[in-house]
C-alpha cells in the first residue's frame, strides 16, 4: 500500500501524523459551478427568487462548511482557519462559486476550500430548486494551493 499517506502498511485508513511538520502559511482556492437556465440565473442575481437572497445563504453555508470540514471528511485534521471567503458570481451557464481558505498550520487547506465550494453549491441549489429542479452542480475542483513543502500548485 505504498504511495497512499492515509493508509497504513496493512491498508487500514489512518489520520496522517503532521506533528513533526512546520506550521506555514497555506492557502487554497476551489470552485464549484451550478448550471441553470438564464431565467433562473437572472432571478438569482436580480434578487427575485421566491426564497430570498440565495447568494447570501450560499456564501454563509460555504463559510460554515469550511469550519466543519473535519466533521464531514473523516481523515481531515481540524485546522485553525485564519480566513474563509466565498464569492458567488454570475457565469454564462449559471453561477460560479469561488472559495478561498487560509491557515497557518502543518497541513494544507485544500479540503476546506473544496468543502466550502461544494456546500455553497448545494445551498444554492436548495435556494433555486423551487424555480428549477434540473440545475446541475459541477465540476467542483481545486484551482490553487500554496504553502507547505510542496509549494504552489495552479490548475
Amino acid at each position: 500500500m505504498t504511495g497512499f499517506s492515509h493508509l497504513d502498511e496493512t491498508g487500514a485508513a489512518r489520520m496522517v501524523d503532521v506533528g513533526g511538520k512546520e506550521a506555514t502559511r497555506r492557502e487554497a482556492v476551489a470552485e464549484a459551478l451550478v448550471e441553470m437556465t438564464a431565467v433562473t440565473r437572472d432571478a438569482l442575481f436580480g434578487g427575485s427568487l421566491p426564497k430570498g437572497d440565495a447568494v447570501a445563504v450560499a456564501r454563509l453555508a460555504g463559510i460554515m462548511a469550511a469550519k466543519r470540514t473535519p466533521d464531514l471528511i473523516p481523515l481531515c485534521h481540524p485546522l485553525p482557519l485564519t480566513s474563509v471567503r466565498v464569492d458567488v458570481e454570475a457565469h454564462e451557464t449559471g453561477a460560479r462559486i469561488v472559495a478561498t481558505a487560509a491557515t497557518t498550520a502543518p497541513t494544507g487547506v485544500e479540503m476546506e476550500a473544496m468543502t466550502a465550494a461544494a456546500v455553497a453549491a448545494l445551498a444554492l441549489y436548495d435556494m433555486i430548486k423551487g424555480t428549477e429542479r434540473g440545475a446541475v452542480i459541477g465540476p467542483v475542483r481545486l484551482l490553487h494551493k500554496s504553502g507547505g513543502r510542496s509549494g504552489a500548485w495552479d490548475r
